[in-house]
């Protein structure tokens, strides 16, 4: 393995894509939760087509100052996603979605080395999770991110079937003293 970790370019997006529907089927489908690996490819549907993907590759091209979309890759192959986001008050990671084949070889750590460099140093960062994906919480908490309680119901995570992936909200505090792993 030969793992390097980019900025995204607009020429990423259909391999970047195929990485979100591929996490998201290995990660969602929870008969709890009623979300089956169907309502997750529906959901995928629309994204995929060529109108979307040109759609996500002018965002990448103009992605403003306070984001980042950062890539793994394997060699050239695209084995990550990761995207960032500078609120005014906080941190957000939006997003890290590694290819199981890859899990558990240190690339998320890779990813939370860059969105270190990234972050404001003075402020909070917050990553909000399905409350059934432990394996995400658990690693979360490595990062030293406690969960905060708060669980949201997100319309844009609405299955056909009507069912809603529902998140926690876990969060670093930095009080002035940015974390260092």
């Amino acid at each position: 393995m030969n793992i390097t970790i980019q900025d995204a370019i607009p020429e990423d997006v259909v391999e970047n894509s195929e990485v979100f529907y591929r996490c998201w089927l290995d990660t969602y489908p929870n008969k709890e939760y009623g979300i089956s690996k169907e309502d997750i490819e529906d959901f995928f549907k629309n994204g995929r087509t060529p109108e979307a993907i040109e759609r996500k590759k002018k965002q990448i091209k103009n992605l403003p100052s306070n984001e980042k979309f950062i890539n793994a890759k394997d060699g050239e192959k695209i084995i990550g996603v990761c995207r960032l986001i500078k609120n005014n008050d906080d941190g957000e990671l939006k997003a890290i979605y590694v290819l199981s084949e890859y899990r558990g070889k240190g690339i998320g750590k890779m990813f939370w080395n860059e969105a270190l460099k990234f972050f404001d140093k003075d402020k909070n960062i917050i990553v909000k999770v399905a409350v059934y994906n432990k394996k995400a919480i658990e690693f979360y908490r490595k990062l030293s991110f406690f969960d905060t309680g708060e669980v949201s119901i997100d319309e844009k995570f609405r299955m056909k079937n009507g069912a809603i992936i529902p998140e926690t909200k876990m969060i670093i505090k930095v009080n002035n003293n940015f974390i260092n792993l």
